[in-house]
C-alpha cells in the first residue's frame, strides 16, 4: 500500500483529495497536516490523524500531496527533500521564489507539480499548444477563466500556464491581464488573460483564437471538485517510480511528446 500525506487537509479541496485517496485499493491516508485554527488539528480525517507539521509524519509516509498555499507548499517540498520522499503540489499562485525551492527540492526527490490536476485541463494544455501552433497567424488570442468567489488567486494558475504554452507555441511577446481604459489597437503579438470571480462556480477556462470574420473557441468546464483532486491518485502512483526530478501532468499522463 502507498501511504500518502495530504497537507491542507481540511481545506475545501484537501478535503476532497483525502476522500479520493482513501477510496483507492492500492493507497492508503496516512495522516493529514493542517494549520493550527484551521481544520481538525488532533482530530482525524477517514480514520488518519491530523496533524499541525509535516515534519512529525514524513518519516512514516510515501508520498506527500499539498493543496495549502505557495509558502507552505515550498517549505513541504524542503521538507520531503529533506527525508527523501515524492511530493504533489497542486497549490496554485507559487511565485518565482517558490518555484525556485521547488526545483531545489526536485534535485533530491521526484516532484509532479501542477497547477490543476484534472484529467480534462491536461488534456486542454496538451491542445492548447497543438492549436497555438496549428491555427495560422492573423488570430488573435484570449483567455477567460472563472472561479467561485472563495479563490484567492487571480488569475487561476491554470490561465497562467495556458498563457505560457500559447505564448511560447505562437511567439506571442506580450501578456496583459484585462484591459481599462484608452488602450489604443490591440497589438498583433499579445495575449490577455481575463478573470471572473463570483458564486460557486468551480472552475471554467475558455481559449478564444479571434480571426476576420469567425471565432474557434475551446472551454473545459469543471462540475466538481473531485475534477481537480482525479488526477492526484494518477500522480502518486507515478511518483512511487518515478526518479528525483520536476515532473507534471502531462508526464504523468503519458502526453509528452
Amino acid at each position: 500500500m502507498i501511504k500518502v500525506v495530504v497537507c491542507g487537509a481540511c481545506g475545501r479541496l484537501g478535503s476532497t483529495v483525502c476522500d479520493v485517496v482513501s477510496e483507492q485499493s492500492d493507497m492508503t491516508l496516512a495522516a493529514g497536516v493542517e494549520v493550527q485554527g484551521h481544520g481538525e488539528v488532533g482530530g482525524r480525517v477517514h480514520e488518519a490523524e491530523v496533524v499541525d507539521d509535516l515534519t512529525k509524519v514524513v518519516g512514516s509516509i510515501d508520498v506527500a500531496v499539498d493543496f495549502t498555499h505557495p509558502k507552505a507548499a515550498a517549505a513541504h517540498a524542503t521538507i520531503c527533500a529533506e527525508h527523501g520522499k515524492a511530493i504533489v503540489i497542486g497549490t496554485t499562485g507559487l511565485g518565482d521564489e517558490e518555484v525556485k525551492v521547488v526545483k531545489k527540492a526536485a534535485e533530491k526527490v521526484p516532484v509532479v507539480l501542477s497547477p490543476n490536476m484534472s484529467v480534462g485541463v491536461n488534456m486542454l494544455f496538451r491542445l492548447a499548444d497543438q492549436l497555438g501552433r496549428t491555427i495560422p497567424d492573423g488570430f488573435d488570442v484570449e483567455i477567460i477563466e472563472a472561479h467561485h468567489k472563495m479563490k484567492k488567486d487571480a488569475p487561476s494558475g491554470t490561465a497562467v500556464k495556458l498563457g505560457k504554452i500559447l505564448a511560447e507555441a505562437r511567439g506571442i511577446k506580450e501578456t496583459i491581464y484585462g484591459r481599462e481604459g484608452m488602450i489604443g489597437e490591440r497589438p498583433e503579438s499579445q495575449l490577455a488573460i481575463h478573470t471572473i470571480r463570483g458564486g460557486d462556480i468551480v472552475g471554467e477556462h475558455t481559449l478564444l483564437f479571434i480571426g476576420d470574420g469567425e471565432r474557434f473557441e475551446v472551454t473545459h468546464r469543471a462540475h466538481s471538485r473531485r475534477t481537480f483532486a482525479a488526477g492526484v491518485p494518477h500522480a502518486v502512483r507515478f511518483l512511487v517510480k518515478a526518479k528525483a526530478g520536476l515532473y507534471d501532468m502531462i508526464d504523468v499522463l503519458g502526453l509528452r511528446d
